[in-house]
């Protein structure tokens, strides 16, 4: 969305791709799952009286049309993709299939999967988590605005502290956001690190994966 009110920043969006082909240059496999709330929320649809399966339906397609756009501006900057949606849509991209998702990493493509797990009531966040460890990936990186986990909401408390790491235990104690319950149950049962970052600060992405000290790290 970048500094619009709905839609796609082509701007924003090259910046993106630029900073996801500097990280696959290194040969990092990368998979991307995508989220559509600059098009479309489900949840905030319902609350309006629209059917939740419906709403929900629609974010997963707005997921899609993210997907395309930032297939295109990555292979604008040169770099191979593939979109596997959890919805069969033929035409346009690939169905999510675990084994060939996998080859194309090891083929050095950029996976991106669109439509969330396809199934309504569950968030991108979780969709994220799901296809991370169908891959076998080694770590959650979760792209936000702020640049890690804070006791208190950093946008509102100036004095909000921030963790460099904690452990899924803490967070559930502290009662901090992260991702969804389901999402965050389902990363720590399967001991999936998660780094949350600023991914809108130029260079953060290559710095988290080259180790360095970027947002905060949850893990065990």
């Amino acid at each position: 969305m970048g500094q619009q009110n709905y839609g796609i920043d082509s701007s924003r969006l090259k910046e993106y791709a630029l900073e996801i082909k500097k990280v696959q240059e290194e040969n990092v496999e990368i998979a991307i799952v995508i989220g559509g709330g600059n098009i479309f929320r489900g949840l905030a649809a319902a609350g309006q009286g629209m059917d939740r399966v419906q709403g929900d339906h629609m974010g997963m397609l707005a997921t899609v049309i993210n997907a395309l756009a930032l297939q295109s501006a990555l292979e604008n900057e040169g770099v191979s993709t593939r979109v596997q949606t959890a919805i069969k849509i033929d035409e346009v991209a690939e169905p999510f299939i675990r084994r060939r998702a996998i080859r194309h990493l090891e083929k050095g493509r950029v996976v991106i999967f669109g439509a969330g797990t396809g199934n309504p009531y569950f968030t991108t966040d979780s969709a994220a988590v799901l296809r991370a460890i169908e891959i076998d990936a080694d770590v959650i990186l979760k792209g936000t605005r702020v640049d890690g986990i804070y006791n208190a909401d950093p946008e509102k408390d100036e004095h909000a502290k921030k963790y460099n790491n904690i452990t899924f235990e803490d967070v559930l104690s502290k009662g901090l956001k992260v991702m969804d319950t389901t999402a965050f149950t389902l990363s720590q049962e399967n001991n999936l690190p998660i780094v949350v970052f600023d991914m809108n600060t130029k260079n953060n992405l290559f710095k988290v994966v080259s180790g360095e000290p970027i947002g905060t790290t949850v893990n065990v």
